[in-house]
């Protein structure tokens, strides 16, 4: 397939210093790069949104692999969570913003690498400007918002998007670049309602799993730049690490694609937020717990002090069960829910909660629909029980 030089006249008047040659030699004996696809290498600007679980093998590859440039966009600081799977954060990392410790193990891997900081967060109003100094653009994030933005971006500057998702024990990879293949509207017209596909932070991802996907990212992306191969255009690539099985589905560009179709609606980039239905989503917490509000850790804490006990349903999953647990609540995950209600006392007021409080907020509205009235939110779940009332218990 005959795919556009990303690099261009930049690789001509790229060099290689004698210790470049020396670190690259494995490379320069293959006929797919020697010494000019390593020039391309040393030439080529690659931006990489997230530092997490993706963009840690992510970008240590391409450091590795000679790549010159690379852009790093993240804001976020490292959490202990995190180091099960993001491998470029280390122990004493913790509490340190990610992209500098993404910058440190990048340049004592491969000190000639320029790395680029963008410590901010990609949105409509930076990405086109943000995304306009790379040759090729990788999607290493986690919600839907940002992967339309990156996409639209890409597609209006003709941008190739080398994507990457994992859940669980599920990953998927491909590239982007209408016109030519799809892009990301073309497998995804529509985002789904908001709530209703959990993050990593709710369903979980096996730890290995993103540096598996981050590697086909890595490669696809050197791929590009080489001009080698068959780059993963209009074929999505699944993981599946518990079968440990791959397929492929074909994914085909959609003549109505309101971005890289033939007649575009979508000509600059929108409220993604908005979009996905997460702007004003948000609901606003009461000045104090009622019918159908939110309580807060510190407020249940007090009534179960005086006495005033609640009903408190837990709807998280076993497994979670046996990490920490708010002493006499009542378990029943969410999945189970619908088909255990006659085990809750509907005249009783309750109080719901889950990790965070988004599952809880799902559990109010299906007991609201079956006839249940006084239900409270518990505000934050039981992560906020564990940070306001009882820090001794782990978090997770």
């Amino acid at each position: 397939m005959s795919l556009p030089d990303l690099v261009g006249d930049r690789a001509h008047s790229a060099t290689l210093t004698p210790a470049e040659i020396q670190r690259y030699a494995r490379h320069l004996i293959m006929p797919e790069v020697a010494m000019d696809g390593q020039k391309r290498l040393k030439a080529a600007k690659v931006l990489c949104i997230g530092t997490g679980g993706l963009g840690s093998p992510l970008t240590l590859y391409l450091a590795a692999a000679g790549v010159g440039t690379i852009g790093l966009v993240d804001f976020d600081v490292v959490d202990v969570s995190n180091l099960q799977r993001q491998i470029i954060h280390f122990t004493g990392d913790v509490g340190r913003p990610k992209i500098d410790s993404a910058e440190e193990k990048l340049k004592a891997l491969n000190p000639d690498l320029q790395v680029v900081r963008h410590e901010t967060s990609v949105d409509s109003s930076n990405a086109l400007e943000m995304f306009a100094g790379y040759d090729v653009i990788v999607d290493g994030t986690d919600n839907f918002p940002t992967r339309y933005l990156v996409n639209d971006a890409c597609v209006l500057l003709g941008k190739p998007n080398v994507y990457g998702s994992i859940f669980r024990f599920d990953g998927q990879a491909t590239v982007f670049y209408p016109p030519h293949g799809p892009c990301y509207r073309c497998l995804y017209p529509e985002p789904p309602p908001p709530g209703l596909v959990p993050n990593c932070a709710e369903g979980g991802v096996l730890g290995i799993l993103p540096g598996l996907i981050g590697v086909v990212q890595a490669t696809e992306t050197v791929k590009l730049i080489l001009g080698q191969g068959n780059p993963l255009l209009g074929r999505l690539l699944l993981y599946d690490a518990l079968d440990m099985s791959f397929r492929e589905m074909k994914v085909r560009k959609n003549p109505k694609c309101p971005i890289c179709g033939p007649n575009p609606t979508i000509r600059e980039l929108i409220d993604y937020q908005e979009f996905c239905g997460l702007r004003g989503a948000e609901p606003e917490p009461p000045a104090a717990p009622s019918a159908d509000g939110e309580i807060t850790p510190i407020e249940l804490k007090a009534r179960i002090d005086r006495g005033d006990r609640p009903f408190i349903l837990d709807v998280r999953n076993p497994e979670e069960i046996a990490i920490c647990r708010i002493a006499g609540t009542t378990v029943i995950p969410l999945p189970e829910l619908p088909n255990r209600l006659d085990e809750l006392d509907r005249s009783k007021p309750m109080v719901v909660h889950c990790r965070s409080g988004v599952r809880s907020a799902k559990a109010i509205e299906l007991l609201r629909s079956a006839g249940f009235t006084h239900l409270t939110n518990l505000k934050g779940g039981i992560l906020a029980w564990i940070k306001d009332v009882d820090p001794s218990m782990p978090a997770y």
